[in-house]
C-alpha cells in the first residue's frame, strides 16, 4: 500500500473506531465517510464492506486486549492480573456496543474473519485464569470460555439502559467471586 493511501486507511480506522465507540454496531458508514471528509466511495475501496470495517475495528481491539493478557501475565500477581484483565475485557465490549453478538457468533464459526482473535483472546484470559488457579487465588470451577462468556454478558448488560447503572458494581461482584476467600484474606493481610 503506498504511502498515501496508508494515511488515508489509517485515519479512516481512527474515524470509525470514535464513531462507533459513539454509535455502536449500527454506526453509520456515511458518517464515518464524513468525519473522515472522504467520499463513501473512499471507504468503500479501503474496507469494501461494513463487515470488513467492523472485522478490522474489532480485531485490533482483540488483538490489544491479547496482548494486554501476555503483559499482566508477567508483571501483575495472578489474582491482580486476573481482575484487570477481565476489566479490561468488559471496557472493550462496553465500548463497542453491539459487539456480543458478533463475538457469540465468531468463537464457533472457523470461517468467521474474527474467529482466530476472539478464540486467541479467550486463550489470553483462559491463561491468566489457570495461572491464578494454580496459584489458589482464582476458583478452579470456571475455565476460560466461562470467564469469555462473563465477561461479554457484563459488557452487554452495561449497554441495557435498565442496568447500567449497576454494570460496574456488578462487575465488581463478578470480578472478586473470580478468586477464593485464600486471595482475598491475603489481601487484606498486605
Amino acid at each position: 500500500m503506498r504511502a498515501d493511501a496508508r494515511k488515508i486507511h489509517s485515519h479512516l480506522f481512527a474515524v470509525a473506531r470514535e464513531v462507533v465507540a459513539e454509535q455502536g454496531a449500527a454506526a453509520s458508514l456515511r458518517e464515518i465517510a464524513r468525519r473522515a471528509d472522504v467520499g463513501l466511495g473512499t471507504l468503500y475501496r479501503h474496507f469494501p464492506t461494513r463487515e470488513a470495517l467492523f472485522e478490522a475495528l474489532l480485531r485490533s481491539a482483540l488483538d490489544d486486549l491479547t496482548r494486554k493478557a501476555g503483559e499482566l501475565e508477567s508483571t501483575d500477581a495472578p489474582g491482580e492480573a486476573l481482575v484487570a484483565w477481565f476489566r479490561d475485557g468488559i471496557a472493550f465490549v462496553r465500548s463497542y456496543r453491539g459487539v456480543v453478538e458478533l463475538m457469540a457468533g465468531a468463537i464457533d464459526d472457523p470461517q468467521s474473519a474474527l474467529h482466530a482473535s476472539c478464540t486467541t483472546v479467550r486463550s489470553a484470559g483462559a491463561n491468566l485464569l489457570h495461572r491464578a488457579q494454580a496459584t489458589g487465588v482464582a476458583r478452579a470451577d470456571i475455565d476460560g470460555a466461562d470467564l469469555f462468556a462473563l465477561m461479554a454478558s457484563l459488557g452487554w448488560l452495561g449497554d441495557q439502559a435498565a442496568f447500567a447503572p449497576r454494570a460496574g458494581h456488578l462487575a465488581d461482584v463478578i470480578a472478586s467471586a473470580l478468586l477464593t476467600d485464600r486471595h482475598l484474606r491475603s489481601r487484606k493481610h498486605a
